[in-house]
């Protein structure tokens, strides 16, 4: 069985759970509609991405 030969400190054993937090989401803002959307990724509302439209949005009903 392995056993730990000392003891881990409450310092490090914290510095390596650092990275395990919980994140907010990014959002940056659409240059041509102002809509908020997540980076690199299209805007569902609009279609467009990186200033120009590559989908066509549905209408809504």
């Amino acid at each position: 069985m392995a056993v730990p030969k000392k003891k881990i400190s409450k310092s490090r054993r914290g510095m390596r759970r650092s990275h395990d937090s919980l994140k907010q989401p990014t959002y940056v803002e659409d240059e041509t509609t102002g809509e908020f959307h997540r980076p690199h990724h299209v805007d569902m509302k609009t279609g467009f991405y990186k200033g120009r439209q590559v989908i066509e949005v549905k209408e809504k009903i």
